[in-house]
C-alpha cells in the first residue's frame, strides 16, 4: 500500500458565501490542486442516503460532471471511488462518523482510481447543509505542507527577547543592590533582592539537577494526577510573576502609588489593580486552557512572566556553578529526549510524552498518518511548561486541528540563568557596553538559529539545550579569556552568602553596608 496521508480543504460557495472544512486524503493515490485558484469547481451532489457500494437506485445522468458525497461503511474506499467513476461522478467525498483516517486501498486497486477521493467530517457536511441548502458547489485542495512557518520566527523572537529581558533586569537587580549604601538607603536592596534565592553550592546544583529529573519521571507515569496539582501551581506562579514584571515597569516608567489604611493595614492602589489583573488572567487562562484558538497567547504570556521571574530571582554566584548546571541540564535533555524512547512502551521519548500528554503518541508518525476525530473529543490536559505558537502556514492542517510550534520553558530559563550571571558580572567590573552579556544574548540566539535549522533538516524535534549549552557556555568563556578575566569569571563574588566568612572574590566589590561607602574599583575602564 502507497500511504503519504495529507489533511486537505473542502471550498464550499453558493456565489454569495464561502465557507472551508477539513478533509483527509491519500496523496500518493488521488492526488488534489495545491491552490484554490487551480482547483476545478463542481456541483455536490447529496448521496449521504446510500454508502454507494453499487451503482443501483442512482441515476447516471443524477451525478455526471458533479462531486458526490456518500457515507462511510459497507464497502472498502476503493469500490466506493470505483462506482462513482463508472458513474461519470468527477470527485468522491465520504462523509463519516468515525475518525477520519487514511483513505487506501490494495496495489491493485490504486491504478483503477481516477477521481479525487478524501474523507470529511459528517457533521461538517450537516453544518453546510444548514448554511448552503443543496445547491453547493465544491472546490477541493491541499496546500503544500511548508516546513518553514512564520511561528518559528515568533518563537526565536520570543524566546531571544525574554533572554535578554530577564539577563538585564537580574543586572538591575544587582546594580539596585549595590547601590543601596547610595541614594535611598537600603530601600532599593530590600525591593530588588525580596525573596532572592542563590545557587552557590555545586551539592546543591547536583541535587537540584535530581530532582528534576525524579519529578519527570513521577509526571510520565502519574500523569493524570500530577497535571492539575501542576496546573494549579503554574496559575499561582504566573500571576506572582506577572505582577513582578507588572509592578517592576511601573516602578521604571514613575507610576507613583497612592496608598491607604484600614485599621494597621496599609494597601497600595497600584498594587491592587495590578494584582486584581494579574489573578484575573490567570484564571481566565485556567478555566480556558483547552481553548487552543486563541488562548496560546495568555499562555505565552504568563510563560514569559514565568521565566522572566525566575531568572531574576534564581541567581548562580559563578561560571563553576553555571557550567555544573547546564553541562547536568544537557545531560538531562539529551537522555530524556534520546535515549528514553529505547525504554518507553510507544517509543516516544519521555521529555515528549510529558510535554505534549496524551497527543505525544502522535509525534511519531511524522505526517505519514492522520487520524482526524469526527466529533469533538473530550479535552486532554497538556501541562503549562512550553511557549506555543500557532503554525500559520498550516490552514489545512489548522482546519482538522491546530498545529503547534513549541518550546520548552526550560530551553529559555536554564541559558538564561547563564545570561544573568554575565549581566551581573557586567555591574561587578563597571563594564559599560556590557560586553558578557551582549556576548552570551548573540551566542544564544545563534544556538537557536542552529536548533531550529537542524530541526527543519532533520524532520523532528530537537532537544535545544544540546546547541544552546555549548553555544552560551564556550562564548562566555572565550569573552572571559579575551578579557583576561577568566579567574574572577569563574570564581565571581560570593557576597550573596550571608552566613560566608569569605572575602569577596572580585577586588573593589564589596558588600553592601549602609554604613560604608559603595565604590567600584576592579575596571574602572572596563569595555
Amino acid at each position: 500500500m502507497r500511504v503519504n496521508c495529507q489533511e486537505a480543504i473542502l471550498h464550499i460557495s453558493n456565489g454569495a458565501v464561502t465557507e472551508e472544512y477539513c478533509l483527509v486524503h491519500n496523496h500518493s493515490w488521488t492526488p488534489l490542486s495545491e491552490s484554490l485558484d487551480n482547483a476545478v469547481r463542481y456541483p455536490l451532489v447529496n448521496l449521504t442516503s446510500t454508502v454507494l457500494c453499487n451503482s443501483s437506485g442512482v441515476a447516471p445522468e443524477l451525478v455526471k460532471g458533479k462531486a458526490v458525497v456518500v457515507l462511510r461503511g459497507g464497502c472498502d474506499f476503493s469500490q466506493k471511488a470505483l462506482v462513482a467513476q463508472d458513474l461519470g461522478a468527477t470527485s468522491l467525498l465520504i462523509a463519516s462518523n468515525t475518525t477520519l483516517i487514511t483513505p487506501s486501498a490494495n496495489d491493485s486497486d490504486y491504478a483503477k482510481v481516477h477521481i479525487p477521493l478524501a474523507l470529511m467530517r459528517y457533521r461538517d457536511f450537516l453544518d453546510a447543509q444548514q448554511v448552503f441548502g443543496e445547491g453547493m458547489q465544491v472546490q477541493l485542495y491541499a496546500p503544500p505542507h511548508s516546513k518553514i512557518d512564520p511561528s518559528i520566527a515568533v518563537m526565536l523572537l520570543i524566546s531571544i527577547v525574554t533572554v535578554a529581558l530577564g539577563g538585564y533586569w537580574s543586572g538591575a537587580c544587582e546594580r539596585a543592590h549595590l547601590s543601596c549604601g547610595g541614594a535611598g538607603g537600603g530601600k532599593g536592596e530590600n525591593k530588588a533582592d525580596s525573596g532572592d534565592l542563590s545557587l552557590y553550592s555545586p551539592l546543591k546544583v547536583v541535587i537540584f539537577v535530581a530532582l528534576m529529573c525524579g519529578m519527570l519521571v513521577l509526571m510520565y507515569f502519574f500523569y493524570n494526577v500530577l497535571v492539575y496539582i501542576i496546573i494549579a501551581i503554574f496559575c499561582i506562579a504566573s500571576a506572582t510573576a506577572l505582577f513582578s514584571c507588572l509592578d517592576a515597569v511601573m516602578d521604571q516608567i514613575g507610576c507613583g502609588t497612592l496608598s491607604f489604611s484600614i485599621r494597621t493595614w496599609s494597601f497600595s492602589v497600584r498594587s491592587l489593580i495590578l494584582a486584581a489583573m494579574c489573578i484575573s488572567i490567570a484564571v481566565v487562562w485556567g478555566v480556558y486552557r483547552n481553548e487552543d484558538r486563541w488562548i496560546w497567547i495568555l499562555q505565552d504570556l504568563l510563560g514569559i512572566a514565568f521565566c522572566l521571574n525566575f531568572m531574576k530571582t534564581i541567581s548562580l554566584s559563578n561560571f563553576k556553578i553555571c557550567v555544573i548546571l547546564l553541562s547536568l541540564l544537557l545531560v538531562y535533555d539529551v537522555f530524556f529526549v534520546f535515549i528514553t524512547p529505547f525504554f518507553t512502551k510507544n517509543g516516544v521519548s519521555i521529555m515528549v510524552q510529558v510535554a505534549l500528554g496524551p497527543d505525544a503518541s502522535g509525534e511519531k508518525t511524522q505526517g505519514n498518518m492522520v487520524e482526524v476525530p469526527a466529533e469533538p473529543q473530550a479535552p486532554s490536559e497538556k501541562l503549562p511548561v512550553v511557549m506555543r505558537v500557532p503554525r500559520f502556514s498550516a490552514w489545512a492542517q489548522n482546519l482538522c486541528g491546530m498545529q503547534f510550534s513549541i518550546l520548552g520553558y526550560g530551553d529559555i530559563i536554564v541559558p538564561g540563568l547563564l545570561v544573568a550571571y554575565c549581566s551581573k558580572f557586567d555591574v561587578w567590573i563597571n563594564s559599560p557596553k556590557k560586553i558578557y552579556f551582549v556576548s552570551c544574548c548573540i551566542a544564544y540566539l545563534l544556538g537557536m538559529v542552529v536548533t531550529f535549522a537542524v530541526m527543519l533538516l532533520s524532520g523532528m524535534g530537537q532537544p535545544a539545550l544540546l546547541y544552546l549549552v555549548p553555544f552560551t557556555l564556550i562564548t562566555s568563556a572565550l569573552v572571559a579569556v579575551a578579557r583576561g578575566e577568566m579567574r574572577q569569571f569563574w570564581e565571581g563574588t560570593t557576597y550573596e552568602v550571608l552566613d560566608s566568612s569569605r572575602k569577596p572574590l572580585l577586588p573593589g566589590v564589596i558588600p553592601c553596608n549602609p554604613d560604608l561607602p559603595l565604590h567600584l574599583s576592579a575596571h574602572p575602564t572596563g569595555q
